[in-house]
């Protein structure tokens, strides 16, 4: 069973809050611990692809092969099962990422002993990549950071009344000039939001 297992598992490649010290890696200490997850170990892309910041510090990766940085992250092998928990956290269905092939390897520099990993990724949807690329400068992070995630607000404490998408919406259009203002161009919160309802339940 445990090679019919690894022949079914899809290698991810993950750049952001999946990773071991941030937020949302608790979901893949649960899947590991279940037997739905393994790591692999810390990989860059073989491609320069932009990482940037959209609100709430939430991290996308832009499927624009040639654009920004070798993106490093982490990779893991994961079950059918364990893909099924990782598509409805990064809302596939809800048109919020998009998982996509990428090429990965652990050299830090390409040469001939490097050899170049197939994964896929999780990459911003396709209906605002190109608006968010544009909303950070068209400026990229070779890595997602402590630093770069400072400030991250996790999806519970976030404004329930407003879609992920509909936050995306604001970000993007928010001023330009605030955005000129800031050196590092991820650091930008969205807008104060508005007052939750009293009868809006956080999930």
């Amino acid at each position: 069973m445990g090679a019919e297992g690894a022949e079914k598992s899809t290698i991810i490649f993950t750049y952001g809050t999946l990773k071991k010290g941030f937020s949302n890696h608790v979901l893949l200490q649960d899947m590991i611990a279940a037997g739905d997850a393994s790591f692999l170990g810390v990989y860059q892309t073989v491609d320069r692809l932009p990482l940037v910041c959209g609100p709430y510090r939430v991290p996308f990766l832009l499927n624009f092969p040639g654009s920004g940085e070798r993106v490093w992250g982490e990779l893991y092998a994961v079950s059918a099962r364990g893909l099924i928990r990782m598509d409805e956290l990064e809302g596939i269905t809800r048109a919020h990422y998009e998982r996509l092939p990428i090429k990965v390897q652990q050299q830090a520099q390409p040469d001939e002993d490097s050899v170049a990993m197939a994964a896929e990724a999780y990459y911003a949807h396709r209906n605002y990549a190109e608006a968010l690329w544009k909303r950070n400068g068209e400026k990229g992070y070779s890595c997602y950071t402590e630093k770069e995630a400072k400030g991250y607000v996790k999806r519970k404490d976030r404004p329930q009344h407003l879609t992920f998408l509909e936050q995306i919406g604001i970000f993007i259009s928010s001023s330009d000039q605030q955005e000129n203002s800031n050196s590092r161009y991820c650091n930008k919160h969205l807008p104060a939001p508005p007052p939750l309802p009293i009868d809006v339940v956080n999930h």
